[in-house]
């Protein structure tokens, strides 16, 4: 007995006469590597529907196209092939193709000063389209960061001095007493203000780019920024890093400014925007600065 084709609805033709811009899938979830370490990515991946005639696309080749990701190393090559075969398994039907992955890259990071290292993870975007043969590749990751407000330091150390004045102005000034009233909750009766902050770094990928930066883009930010948030600490690691917050204090917008400089030094991006947020813990509200570069 001779088998029926299984039908294939979706390779009717439509009378609608109306071209789609995309058709695909979101949220497949899919093993990958990035940065060397193992990543669960969301994965949507689509290509536009431009025979108006045609009712559908093959759903199930764009996601077979997709698993050629799965356990390998994300990299532009990679990103490359599954564009192309998005095209090639969609001739006549299929102008242009995409593919965003999304999730976090866990990266270990060493102590300031102990030898103790902890994990930290780095949510991060990646965003490809193919038209034609123009490819445009976008890499987007975010950074976690201590900011202490310049203006809290500033009247922080004013309340200091006007203390340290009221105690010692009628008697000679002794310096291990004055010393002792430096480590007490006495002398320093203000402290600024400080808060966890975000960077959002996209980065529009140079041509010839081999590699995705991610190493590159987050080194580069914290090294910038000088208070990434650190992981597994002791107590020469927390003084470090109050050390570290009261020499670089900053606005929103130095951040800003210090990422914009960082940033123009990698020669693996052609153009890149950037946010800065303080989320203040002094408002209700937050303290945002932006600035682009051939975005």
């Amino acid at each position: 007995m001779n088998e029926k084709p299984l039908p294939d609805i979706a390779a009717q033709a439509t009378h609608h006469d109306l071209p789609l811009d995309w058709v695909g899938m979101t949220g497949i979830a899919l093993p990958i590597r990035l940065a060397g370490a193992a990543v669960t990515a969301s994965v949507d991946i689509g290509v536009s529907l431009d025979d108006a005639g045609a009712r559908g696309i093959h759903m199930s080749r764009l996601y077979l196209a997709a698993q050629r990701l799965a356990h390998r190393e994300l990299d532009v090559a990679a990103v490359l092939q599954v564009l192309d075969d998005c095209l090639s398994s969609h001739q006549t039907l299929a102008d242009s193709a995409t593919l965003t992955l999304r999730g976090e890259v866990a990266l270990e990071r060493p102590a300031l000063v102990s030898p103790l290292a902890g994990w930290k993870a780095y949510p991060f975007e990646l965003r490809a389209r193919q038209d034609g043969r123009r490819v445009n590749i976008e890499l987007q990751v975010e950074v976690g960061y201590s900011s202490t407000c310049p203006c809290s330091a500033a009247l922080a150390r004013q309340l200091i001095q006007q203390r340290f004045a009221e105690t010692f102005a009628q008697e000679p000034l002794d310096y291990l007493e004055a010393l002792d009233w430096l480590g007490s909750t006495q002398g320093i009766v203000a402290t600024p203000h400080s808060q966890r902050s975000t960077a959002t770094l996209q980065l529009r990928l140079a041509p010839g780019c081999v590699e995705l930066p991610v190493l590159a883009l987050i080194d580069s930010a914290e090294q910038a920024l000088g208070t990434p948030v650190q992981t597994a600490v002791k107590r020469a690691d927390e003084q470090a890093f109050a050390l570290a917050n009261g020499q670089n204090l900053m606005f929103c917008e130095d951040a800003a400014r210090r990422l914009h400089r960082a940033l123009g030094q990698l020669t693996q991006a052609s153009a890149f925007h950037l946010k800065v947020v303080h989320a203040e813990s002094l408002h209700a509200h937050d303290a945002v600065a932006a600035v682009s570069h051939g975005w």
